[in-house]
């Protein structure tokens, strides 16, 4: 049966279900046990504030203390800030294990960067095939149609793209299968990925309920689906991601969230149950945002021109390579930042187009914490003798 490719994209991500592909975009899912009910995800969040509020107390700890006192009881797990990708938090976030559906973070990046791209849109048409209507795991119920497996192969090559060491797929659901592996610092970059460059993915992976409307050839009926992502509900800064769980990778979540503008991301894996795997994402959260600031330039401005040495232009135009952010998470005074802005006057000509021609300089308490490149704007050719000619000649008719 054929569906929406938007309707299909909030599906995905609205519980562990079987969905339809687009050709080259396959979407499975695994078996998701729902034992996490609403109160306890409640009673999770309400736990782990009360020890984030503790931790705030103390400012001047180091981030390697802190970290030996915020407690995670699955074994892999990793905390990132995702503006700028600093670790905050880890817990063997190397090692390779089962993802199950959190697998599908991959195959919604690939289709957002598709509709960049063109290659498709949110109202085309996609149909299931036999392959995956025979599949286990939660399901929507449709009917069989054509798919391509090459997709696996571009979710491996994205992967290496985002420098996923640790990440091997066999398959696009999650299901369990020898070698389909990835670890919780890759499945970080893979979520900060898609949040940082689509971030509409909110609209559908922070939908709580939805009524699917299913007409086949057997008729038509009417079901709902519930998001088996609980934080949604549940944690007032939740903005996402996904969840999942199978025999093999337990329990496991990428949990996003924002707060007063910092966007935190928590991965766990192989939490021994749903419980668990909620409390402890709600842990990381809670201290990511107990510790964490963010600075950005918001009067950052344009660079004036730069003077140019023998040039057919006297000068060239700049811009910031960057709009430029910085996280802390020591405490500090973020209203002490001060910025140098440092170019190389004259430039000599040629001068091409995105050429370096300085740097903005960040500081805080005399210490460097950043910088963004001043860039060429435009491209300025060397002049030659017609050009001097001509200027002497406007010189001498003035």
């Amino acid at each position: 049966m054929k569906r929406v490719l938007a309707v299909v994209l909030g599906l995905v991500l609205l519980m562990q279900i079987q969905s339809p592909a687009v050709p080259m975009l396959c979407v499975y899912a695994e078996e998701e046990e729902k034992t996490a009910t609403e109160e306890t995800v409640e009673e999770t969040a309400e736990e782990a504030a009360e020890g984030t509020a503790e931790e705030e107390g103390s400012t001047e700890e180091t981030a390697e203390d802190a970290q030996e006192g915020t407690q995670v009881s699955a074994p892999s797990a990793i905390l990132m800030e995702a503006s700028t990708g600093t670790v905050l938090y880890e817990k063997d976030a190397d090692t390779a294990r089962p993802p199950a559906s959190v697998t599908k973070v991959m195959t919604m990046l690939l289709i957002f960067e598709a509709i960049e791209r063109g290659d498709i849109s949110l109202e085309d048409e996609v149909t299931t095939s036999e392959y995956a209507a025979s599949m286990g795991g939660s399901q929507v119920f449709l009917e069989a149609g054509e798919v391509q497996e090459e997709f696996v192969n571009r979710m491996n090559q994205r992967a290496s793209e985002l420098g996923m060491k640790n990440t091997h797929f066999v398959n696009c659901n999650g299901l369990d299968a020898d070698g389909h592996l990835t670890s919780a610092r890759d499945i970080a970059l893979m979520s900060r990925e898609l949040i940082t460059k689509h971030p509409q993915i909110r609209d559908y992976c922070m939908i709580w309920m939805e009524n699917i409307t299913h007409t086949t050839s057997k008729g038509t009926t009417e079901f709902g689906l519930t998001n088996t992502n609980k934080l949604v509900r549940q944690y007032e800064y939740a903005t996402g991601l996904k969840t999942g769980s199978t025999g093999e990778a337990k329990f496991c979540v990428s949990a996003t969230a924002e707060k007063n503008g910092v966007e935190l991301i928590a991965v766990i894996m192989a939490a021994e149950n749903s419980k668990d795997r909620f409390r402890d994402a709600v842990t990381l959260l809670n201290y990511g945002f107990g510790k964490c600031q963010l600075y950005t330039d918001e009067e950052q401005g344009t660079p004036g021109p730069v003077e140019v040495e023998g040039g057919v232009e006297d000068q060239v135009g700049a811009v910031y390579s960057d709009s430029f952010t910085y996280l802390d998470t020591s405490g500090a005074n973020l209203n002490q930042i001060e910025k140098k802005e440092q170019t190389e006057q004259p430039v000599k000509a040629p001068v091409k187009k995105g050429d370096v021609l300085g740097r903005l300089t960040y500081f805080l308490d005399g210490k460097e914490i950043g910088s963004v490149d001043i860039l060429a704007a435009e491209d300025v050719e060397k002049a030659g003798f017609p050009d001097y000619l001509l200027e002497a000649l406007g010189e001498f008719r003035l």
